[in-house]
């Protein structure tokens, strides 16, 4: 009986999963007990009873009738996604949420599932092939629809996670290298250009290098190169012609330091906690930026450096070996499992946990932009959690089922 448990049921995934909420109750409850935020802690504490049930429900619905229902649900979600634009409420000038009293949904969460779901379900069928072009362009369409619709909300950190999942999907799938260089290079081209010249010239440089590596046909290579011109060359167009507010909203966005008491606030003010954890830290509910509030709202985005200034660096590292062993099982997991929809699922699933994982951290320690994109079961936030355990269900769903053609 013992072996069979083992044998389908993944105890190590779980604890992982289980000791990250725990943590993030922990901080949640440091940084909100006797302020008028008190109530955060036991509204986060019931959405992880609600979270077990949709860990439960990912865990044990048929994988085969998921990948059969994946386009059903997909629409299904799309729907809600464009009746939020609506009906929903604006929170923090974004329309992406359903209220009702002191509760709120936000149902671009779940999509970003849904989607894993459906491009899994698409990539996994024997007929398809990312080298074909028709598929490729089918693949394209199905990330594009909710990105589309996010961006009108407009929730911009949400739409850019898209890409943190759909690239390594479609690279698992056998995807060229040609395709990920034309997918990756132009947004980045896009973005160095306007930190500059001098940044936009060095960058394709570095492109026409890989390009060469790549050893493309010179058609192909030269297409490559003209699109990654094109992007920098339309990028500084556009934002030329940008009104100047939204000019310093694009440099702040990528630089928070050049506005220290606007967008840069938190950051800096970040930094100074984690730096001030020292080694051990300074014990629970003894962070002196977390107690006094020089952090706004420092339960949600933000949350990592309340274990930082509290626990130190012994307790960052804690965190940050949970999160690399979760990437490693998932990871294992998608390369291990014999069923190609449920390799891709546990991919695309990973991948997303990655790029919320590095993003957060980057933005809190001040290595990336503040794209208000929380931290995997650490952040408070209701849909965000219920939408990570329901996606850790779903891993541990295809562990019990990986030996499954």
């Amino acid at each position: 009986m013992a072996t069979y448990i083992k044998e389908y049921f993944d105890f190590k995934l779980l604890i992982t999963f289980l000791a990250l909420i725990t943590i993030g109750l922990v901080s949640i409850y440091s940084s909100t007990a006797d302020t008028p935020q008190y109530f955060t802690f036991y509204r986060q504490l019931t959405w992880s009873g609600v979270g077990v049930i949709l860990l439960l429900i990912g865990m044990f619905i048929p994988l085969r009738e998921l990948e059969r229902t994946s386009y059903f649900v997909y629409f299904f979600s799309l729907i809600i996604l464009a009746l939020v634009l609506i009906v929903g409420q604006k929170v923090y000038g974004s329309k992406s949420w359903f209220g009702y009293g002191g509760f709120g949904i936000q149902p671009s969460e779940f999509v970003k599932i849904t989607t894993i779901i459906a491009v899994s379900a698409f990539l996994g069928k024997s007929t398809t092939s990312i080298t074909n072009l028709k598929d490729t362009f089918g693949v394209f369409g199905i990330v594009i629809a909710p990105v589309f619709l996010i961006m009108l909300q407009p929730d911009f950190g949400t739409a850019l996670t898209y890409l943190g999942f759909f690239i390594p999907l479609i690279y698992w799938s056998g995807s060229s290298n040609a395709l990920i260089v034309a997918i990756i290079s132009p947004i980045a081209i896009a973005i160095l250009s306007l930190l500059g010249t001098t940044y936009f010239v060095i960058a394709l440089i570095l492109v026409g290098i890989g390009i060469i590596l790549l050893k493309e046909d010179i058609f192909i290579s030269a297409v490559l190169f003209g699109i990654n011109v094109i992007s920098g060359i339309m990028t500084q167009i556009i934002y030329n012609i940008l009104p100047l507010y939204q000019q310093k909203r694009i440099l702040t966005f990528l630089d928070p330091s050049a506005d220290p008491l606007g967008a840069g606030y938190n950051i800096i003010q970040s930094k100074v906690a984690i730096g001030s954890g020292g080694l051990f830290g300074k014990g629970f509910m003894n962070g002196s930026q977390t107690r006094l509030s020089f952090i706004p709202k420092q339960w949600t985005d933000f949350i990592f450096c309340v274990t930082g200034e509290e626990f130190g660096f012994i307790g960052s590292i804690i965190i940050l070996g949970l999160f690399a062993y979760l990437l490693y099982r998932g990871l294992w997991l998608a390369s291990t499992t014999r069923n190609r929809f449920g390799s891709l699922l546990a991919m695309g699933i990973t991948s997303l946990f990655a790029v919320h994982i590095i993003a957060n951290i980057g933005m809190v320690i001040g290595l990336m932009p503040v794209i208000g994109i929380p931290l995997p079961f650490l952040s408070y936030g209701g849909s965000s959690l219920c939408s990570y355990m329901l996606m850790a269900g779903l891993m541990l769903n295809v562990y019990m089922n990986r030996k499954l053609y």
